[in-house]
């Protein structure tokens, strides 16, 4: 799956010659391809992935709409690239400014002989509307880690230690399906479980709240999910705290729709936890969008003021955290559509006390 064509559309609107990818995660979008140290050149009708032979047979096996480019000592990146910015007549050049070093500008801007002008937003708003094919694979993804949580919570013993059950989850979204992490797994438990993202210990589990917070990487794009558990009885506060976090994130689901603004999901939710007194206790947003990366935009949180798009994956995660207590936090992924949200994740809410 590639996105070019739909690059080139978003160029011709800006009325752009062309673009230089040089982000692993946006040359993946444009090309399909995910082999790192490659980078891609997109004009109003034709691309180029450019990489070195480390990578260049599984480019070509696999790269079908983009022309595949070999780099070497002979031939350096910089080389092919300005031949093709010259063979096309191009003399203006977008770039990412986001993954692009100083040293890296520099190095193009001498080499390159063209004008090299930001261009991050083209990718930005293009990554941020999945379509309904990166949305089914997202779903996916949502499975795979679901299975693999459900597994090893079921193997969870109080003489596990909290690096135990994150390898053991890592283990099991791999054997499952995954490609990798989307990122490291927070498993925190106790008193620990009040720092949103603490660190796997090599310390046996605390009874109290357990918080897992995992994610695994399936055909390129993430998925993103937290469930809170109590390793024995929970108090009646802990009940209450529970309670209000899962009100807070499902009225933060269905207040939200394509086309509102991110602030206002996240003012949807964080009423909730205020009105109920714990409103200094949640010191996140209430969620941002993901797809090829973990973390992507627009976000549903309080200084956003980009509308969400029809067609956004954002993910839905309040929390509430009592320092040296315990804490909560409950984590979907939803699908923005233009009349309301559909919640992709399918593991249950109610609170489970082991």
């Amino acid at each position: 799956m590639d996105h070019l064509f739909s690059i080139q559309k978003a160029l011709a609107a800006r009325e752009m010659e062309a673009i230089f990818l040089t982000g692993p995660s946006n040359v993946f979008y444009a090309t399909g391809f995910p082999g790192f140290d490659c980078t891609a050149l997109v004009t109003g009708s034709e691309a180029w992935l450019f990489t070195d032979g480390r990578y260049i047979e599984a480019a070509e096996n696999a790269v079908k709409s983009a022309r595949v480019v070999l780099t070497d000592r002979q031939h350096p990146l910089a080389q092919r690239v300005k031949e093709v910015l010259s063979d096309c007549g191009i003399r203006r050049l977008g770039v990412e400014e986001r993954s692009l070093s100083y040293a890296d500008y520099l190095n193009y801007k001498e080499k390159l002989g063209v004008e090299l002008v930001s261009s991050q937003v083209v990718m930005d708003e293009l990554r941020a509307v999945k379509t309904p094919e990166e949305v089914e694979i997202m779903v996916e993804a949502q499975r795979i880690a679901e299975k693999a949580f459900t597994e090893t919570l079921s193997h969870l013993r109080m003489d596990m230690t909290e690096s135990e059950f994150a390898a053991e989850l890592t283990y099991r979204m791999i054997l499952h399906g995954g490609s990798d992490k989307s990122f490291d797994p927070i498993v925190v438990s106790g008193e620990k479980s009040s720092m949103p993202h603490g660190v796997p210990e090599n310390r046996v589990m605390r009874k109290g709240f357990l918080t897992i917070d995992f994610g695994v990487k399936y055909k390129g794009y993430c998925s993103d999910t937290t469930r809170t558990v109590c390793l024995g009885e929970p108090t009646a506060e802990m009940r209450k705290v529970y309670g209000i976090v899962r009100e807070a994130q499902e009225a933060g689901i269905a207040a939200a729709k394509g086309g509102m603004i991110g602030s206002e999901v996240d003012a949807a939710a964080r009423r909730v936890i205020e009105e109920a007194g714990y409103g200094q206790y949640f010191t996140h947003s209430f969620g941002h969008s993901l797809g090829i990366d973990i973390h992507e935009g627009p976000n549903a949180a309080p200084t956003e003021k980009r509308p969400l798009p029809v067609g956004a994956v954002v993910s839905a995660e309040p929390g509430i955290y009592i320092p040296g207590r315990f804490g909560v936090r409950i984590e979907d992924v939803m699908v923005l559509g233009e009349n309301g949200a559909r919640d992709i994740t399918n593991l249950p809410k109610d609170l489970l006390v082991l």
